[in-house]
């Protein structure tokens, strides 16, 4: 975290007075942030499968990237729009109506985000 200071001194131009700032006596606090490490698609898997075990719907021992939702895991439509709603949390990137209708198993998500997030190994 950066500290810088300043000071304001007042000026007179004709019909207007402003303030300019120096550094000197009000302090500010500056954060600096750094970018996320690079997505890989071992690194999308493992963060898929890890949002799907805390889901309390799933049972972990059933659970592995080619699991269907609906015909593995017994999950009915409305399980796949949290799941969907999840992974978009997850990811911080909205997935169209369209496109979440055809992910069905966890493989098909890490495929989708990988394209999205241009992931490719």
């Amino acid at each position: 975290m950066r500290v810088r200071t300043y000071s304001a001194i007042e000026t007179s131009w004709p019909m207007r007075r402003s303030r300019y700032f120096v550094p000197g006596r009000v302090t500010q606090l500056c954060r600096q942030y750094s970018d996320a490490p690079p997505l890989t698609l071992e690194g999308i898997k493992d963060r898929v499968l890890y949002v799907l075990k805390l889901y309390d719907k799933i049972d972990p021992e059933k659970l592995s990237v080619n699991s269907h939702f609906m015909k593995d895991l017994g999950l009915d439509s409305l399980d796949q729009v949290e799941i969907i709603m999840a992974m978009e949390d997850e990811f911080g990137f909205e997935i169209p109506d369209i496109d979440a209708e055809k992910l069905m198993c966890p493989q098909e998500i890490v495929d989708y985000i990988a394209d999205k997030k241009d992931v490719y190994e």
